[in-house]
């Protein structure tokens, strides 16, 4: 074995690595909710979540593998180098705050790796830009969705003799976050790349309230009148079905991850002529994935399953649902989310249907700022790193 074939071999095991540790942090994602309600006992969640894990890129499309590898950076600046200093970069980040129970982005601890590793490479040429004509169709679009928004939730609270103000503010946020996905699915617009993963960093969580909020509302009209023990019979089973489905979204979406830099570490190595994913690759990450969540960061999981709000076995299904569409969505069109934004925004709609004091805020604003600083954090440590990496190789040389 050449000395550049060990290079490339530390790559992939070194986002094998990566994905394990994706598993450990975003564990908590799926079983949260089943552990917070009971519906399951914490081994056997996290056991069935695993396996949903490793059985999701094989359900879903490659399409985030894709976007991962050749629509955030262009080829020419993603050589192996740039591509293993990334990976340690965000690995790092992310095992550091799994240690401290924090629920931040896998996904974009390894955007902000590759960005800042490929700009420190070959300068701010290497990020593939969004046009013109792209930012300004979502401008359009979100300034619309936040008119229509604004108009039809101020009604509705000045019809229950509410707060309309709020209700404006509250309808404009939601209907332009909103609009963006709804056009999409419309295909009106196409968003990808960069300028995609930034917009659903605010548009992901705003879709995972939303959703579960009217998803909880509907469930809490139609089964008004039912016992308590009633709810949790009919409840506690689909609930372990839709976690399922999102442990299977979750490794669609955030396992795609390795896959993508794996495949492009290949294909910058000239070992592979497109950019094709292998099936080994696919099938090597998903036991990675699988075997990371097998060993859940328990920290995270019960920041998320008991700090942010209580949860009853009829919301655990509402919240579970309503993540598992929305990465079941985006997943489709390629676009590498936070299951970790989509999961915590369905448990804070479907704990405000209880008024605003049901949630805790102050967790709630502590994850937010960590998903708000992850991409930046991760593109200058993976900056300096380079930095450091060809300093200290050209003075051994």
């Amino acid at each position: 074995m050449t000395g550049y074939d060990a290079v490339i071999l530390f790559g992939i095991v070194l986002a094998l690595v990566m994905n394990f540790f994706n598993g450990l942090n975003d564990a908590a994602h799926a079983v949260a909710t089943v552990i917070a309600t009971r519906a399951l006992s914490p081994v056997k969640a996290v056991l069935f979540t695993a396996i949903a894990n490793m059985i999701g890129p094989f359900i879903f499309t490659t399409a985030v593998a894709t976007t991962i590898g050749t629509s955030i950076i262009h080829g020419s600046a993603l050589t192996p180098e740039s591509i293993i200093v990334a990976m340690l970069a965000s690995t790092s980040l992310v095992f550091v705050a799994t240690r401290i129970g924090l629920p931040i982005s896998s996904s974009h601890a390894l955007v902000g790796g590759l960005l800042g590793s490929c700009i420190a490479a070959a300068g701010l040429t290497a990020v593939i830009y969004p046009t013109l004509s792209i930012i300004s169709q979502v401008a359009i679009g979100g300034i619309a969705g936040a008119i229509i928004g604004s108009v039809v939730v101020g009604l509705i609270a000045k019809a229950l003799d509410g707060d309309v103000t709020l209700a404006l503010i509250i309808g404009a946020v939601c209907g332009a976050a909103l609009a963006i996905p709804i056009l999409m699915l419309l295909g009106m617009i196409t968003i990808s790349g960069l300028f995609g993963i930034v917009l659903f960093i605010f548009i992901s969580p705003i879709l995972g309230v939303t959703t579960a909020f009217l998803f909880d509302l509907l469930i809490s009209h139609a089964f008004g009148h039912s016992r308590q023990n009633r709810m949790q019979r009919i409840f506690s089973p689909l609930q372990v079905v839709a976690c399922i489905f999102q442990a299977a979204g979750h490794g669609a979406n955030d396992g795609q991850h390795a896959v993508g830099v794996i495949t492009a570490l290949l294909l910058s190595a000239g070992i592979l002529s497109t950019f094709a994913v292998p099936t080994w690759v696919l099938l090597t990450c998903a036991i990675a994935i699988g075997l990371g969540t097998c060993f859940g960061g328990w920290k995270v999981v019960n920041k998320m399953a008991k700090e942010i709000t209580k949860i009853r076995p009829y919301q655990g299904f509402c919240a579970a649902t309503a993540g598992s569409a929305t990465l079941a969505m985006v997943t489709t069109y390629g676009i590498p989310v936070s299951s970790t934004h989509v999961i915590s925004g369905a448990i804070v709609g479907v704990g405000v249907t209880r008024g605003k004091n049901a949630v805790n805020w102050v967790v709630v604003r502590q994850m937010m700022e960590a998903w708000v600083i992850t991409i930046p954090i991760a593109a200058i440590c993976a900056f300096i790193g380079y930095l450091l990496f060809t300093t200290a190789y050209s003075v051994l040389l």
